[in-house]
C-alpha cells in the first residue's frame, strides 16, 4: 500500500514537471509616495516631532498638572538626551506647555 502511494505521488509530480512553462516576468508599478506633510495656513510645512519619552518625562508632566496643563500623551523628549534636555506637552486646552531640565532639575520656559 505504501508502495503503492509513492509510485503516484512520484507519477503526479512527475506530470506536474512536464507541464511547467517559463514564466515571464511582469512589470509592476511602484508606489507613488504619499504626501504626509502637514500645511499652516502660509502654505509652509510643519515638521512633525515623533514622541520620546525622556529621564524627566514625568517631572515635567507634574511641572504641567500645577499650570493647570492636563495632557493624555504626556511630555515629549524635543532635543537629544543629555545633561540638558527641552520637554514639550501639549495640553487639553490646546495650548502648549514646554519646560527646560539641566540636570534633572526642571524649570517651565
Amino acid at each position: 500500500m505504501k508502495r503503492l502511494l509513492l509510485v503516484s505521488c512520484v507519477v503526479v509530480l512527475s506530470a506536474c514537471s512536464m507541464l511547467r512553462t517559463k514564466m515571464e516576468p511582469v512589470a509592476v508599478a511602484r508606489a507613488q509616495p504619499v504626501d504626509t506633510r502637514m500645511l499652516d495656513a502660509n502654505g509652509v510645512s510643519i515638521e512633525r516631532i515623533p514622541f520620546r519619552a525622556g529621564v524627566s518625562s514625568v517631572t515635567v508632566e507634574r511641572l504641567g498638572k500645577q499650570r493647570d496643563c492636563d495632557s493624555s500623551e504626556g511630555a515629549g523628549l524635543m532635543t537629544p538626551p543629555g545633561p540638558v534636555e527641552v520637554y514639550r506637552m501639549v495640553c487639553s486646552s490646546g495650548k502648549v506647555f514646554m519646560a527646560r531640565c539641566e540636570l534633572r532639575q526642571c524649570k517651565a520656559m
